[in-house]
């Protein structure tokens, strides 16, 4: 799912999905936010993305899921509690049809403040 013109910023990002996808991509704000106080949010590669002494996490909206992605060493760390998800060497898809593993997300985003 594509945006008509290029966000300059997460909101305007969010803002242009369906409101249901919106209610989940503002839940992974708020939760990447308070896992990493001191990220700075900007729009990267047409993503919402996080950034501390590097980019922590990163989401994008797509169909039928959003895509979240923290790297392959996150990925890799918490392979055994992603296995209920689709993922891949660097991302992770979680669909819009069921709640986010927030808590988990918390972990992951933290694991990746830590290796900075």
């Amino acid at each position: 799912m594509e945006t008509a013109s290029t966000p300059q910023n997460i909101d305007e990002y969010i803002a242009g999905f369906p409101a249901n996808v919106q209610e989940l991509m503002k839940q992974l704000r708020a939760t990447i936010n308070e896992a990493a106080p001191e990220a700075k949010e900007k729009i990267s590669w047409g993503m919402a993305t996080f950034v501390q002494k590097g980019n922590l996490i990163h989401f994008a909206g797509h169909k039928k899921h959003i895509g979240l992605y923290p790297g392959p060493e996150a990925i890799e760390a918490f392979k055994e509690k992603l296995s209920a998800f689709k993922t891949s060497k660097g991302a992770i898809q979680l669909p819009l049809d069921k709640p986010a593993p927030l808590s988990l997300i918390a972990e992951i985003v933290s694991f990746n403040v830590k290796r900075r």
